[in-house]
């Protein structure tokens, strides 16, 4: 654990995320409800980890990464996971098998969306994985449906057929832009949430009002943990000091930064550590330099604080495949907080609800 934490600030647990206005129903009450919820491109888990702590019944997870598929089952042993593509999958089977699903998650491909790809060609087929959403909701009529993707997803051209194809199934979608460090993760990351639900406008999507930004060094380990190399050695790169130089410069030589090591940004390659950390992508990219006996030194951020970075819980195991392999597995996750107030804002019961396919969405019905 991170120097001087106990409990860390987002205080994520397995219990349920503790950052911010718990208002709405307790895990206990939204589990008598028995929503039951299935997640699409569901990669490490992120989006299943913040809807259980919200109370839902994660029944089954599909992706296609072999790897992804074994650290999820190592997080969620209750959950069938498929190792498949989505298009090979038959919602009609997990139906069979689980019974009515209310709650249906999805991150589809964004490689093809991201500006992270620069002018590399893109892929129609990797954006169209989006569509296997509307083949699911078209077969399973949940009540349901978040589609979590990076914000460019909204200048796809088909975009908007993918909106009006849900739209004819009888959604109605709120698209919103959700920045992680608002619902107290240690990261600020930008992602489009298209929030659908059958029959009526879903509720939007609002910030929990008591949550602070948490710093980027509530997750850093100070405890002499990780190896440490001079900055200022031979062969570092030039860009590299410049942006240490930067740095310096702002903060002062005695106190601790973050510079992009790998890649560039568009804020000068560095920042403080008193702000939340810039957005995590699936290759390494963020090194903490401080100052010791005089000296400046540097590491690259590790993954157990990268993990806590995205707001997954301490005791969230991600041990398999590489340490690259792991980035890319968090690089590509959803913050867990972030789902998980959706999820929670979604079930609470507030109103009586329309027609469903087997009855009324009432007050006392099974939500």
């Amino acid at each position: 654990m991170p120097a001087g934490i106990s409990a860390r600030s987002c205080g994520y647990s397995r219990s349920g995320c503790q950052c911010g206005d718990r208002s709405g129903p307790s895990v206990s009450d939204v589990n008598d409800m028995k929503v039951n919820a299935i997640d699409l491109f569901a990669g490490v888990g992120g989006s299943t980890c913040g809807a259980k702590a919200a109370g839902a019944h994660v029944v089954a997870a599909v992706d296609a990464w072999g790897l992804a598929c074994t650290s999820y089952r190592d997080n969620n042993p209750n959950t069938e996971v498929y190792s498949s593509l989505c298009e090979e999958v038959d919602p009609g089977g997990l139906e069979t098998q689980f019974g009515e699903i209310d709650l249906l998650l999805a991150s589809p491909e964004c490689t093809s969306h991201t500006c992270a790809k620069g002018a590399a060609e893109r892929s129609e087929k990797s954006r169209g994985t989006a569509f296997q959403v509307v083949r699911f909701a078209e077969a399973l009529k949940p009540r349901w449906i978040v589609i979590e993707n990076v914000i460019h997803m909204r200048a796809w051209g088909r975009y908007q057929e993918l909106i009006d194809s849900l739209t004819s199934l009888d959604y109605l979608c709120v698209p919103q832009v959700l920045n992680s460090a608002d619902f107290g993760v240690p990261q600020s990351r930008r992602r489009l949430f298209i929030v659908c639900e059958r029959g009526q406008k879903p509720p939007q999507i609002l910030p929990p009002v008591k949550v602070k930004h948490v710093p980027v060094r509530d997750i850093i380990d100070t405890n002499g943990t990780y190896r440490y190399n001079p900055l200022r050695t031979e062969g570092r790169a030039v860009p590299t000091l410049e942006r240490a130089d930067r740095a310096i410069a702002s903060v002062g030589s005695r106190n601790p930064f973050l510079i992009v090591y790998y890649g560039s940004d568009g804020s000068g390659g560095w920042q403080p550590v008193s702000s939340p950390l810039r957005t995590i992508t699936t290759l390494d990219r963020f090194a903490y330099v401080r100052r010791r006996d005089g000296v400046h030194e540097m590491r690259m951020l590790q993954v157990p604080e990268l993990k806590l970075a995205m707001g997954f819980p301490e005791d969230y195991v991600l041990d398999r495949g590489t340490r690259r392999d792991r980035i890319k597995l968090l690089g590509n996750a959803v913050c867990p907080p972030v789902m998980e107030h959706i999820v929670r804002t979604l079930i609470t019961p507030a109103s009586p609800r329309p027609v469903s396919r087997r009855g009324e969405w009432g007050l006392n019905a099974r939500v």
